[in-house]
């Protein structure tokens, strides 16, 4: 029984523990940018930056695997012949990748916020309206 537990707790370490330990690495890169301005936004900041690399990092690391999939058998190579798990390899191109996904969390939640109350009072129907119109002022850009 005890080895079927501490299995269960490695396979959720590592199933959670990349993400996390990236995003937590995300905001305090961030935080050499920006330092809080109080410990309620730290604390938010925190956990934005580990739910988007918890959440997006795994699909960044897919959409990177299925455009470049040399990288990362590079990287596996690479761990080999330094002696290591070529699974490493993995992880040397995989956290980055849940790091930069985990980086803009902070600004875009901000953006989002800043979005929603410029546009307080409106029902949902007014507010699809405003974001197809920022989609349109956007391609009319491009």
């Amino acid at each position: 029984m005890a080895l079927e537990t501490t299995a269960a707790g490695g396979a959720l370490i590592k199933l959670f523990g990349v993400p996390v330990l990236a995003g937590a690495t995300a905001t305090s890169l961030g935080f050499m940018f920006m330092w809080p301005q109080t410990t309620k936004e730290a604390f938010i900041r925190f956990c934005s930056s580990i739910i988007i690399s918890t959440f997006l990092g795994p699909v960044l690391v897919a959409a990177v695997l299925s455009w470049w999939p040399s990288l990362f058998d590079s990287a596996k190579t690479v761990a080999g012949l330094y002696g290591g798990d070529p699974a490493t390899g993995f992880l040397f191109i995989a956290a980055p990748l849940m790091v930069a996904a985990g980086l803009p969390a902070w600004w875009v939640l901000g953006a989002c916020v800043r979005w929603f109350d410029k546009r307080r009072g409106k029902d949902i129907g007014e507010l699809a309206a405003d974001a197809a119109a920022a989609v349109k002022d956007v391609r009319g850009m491009l």
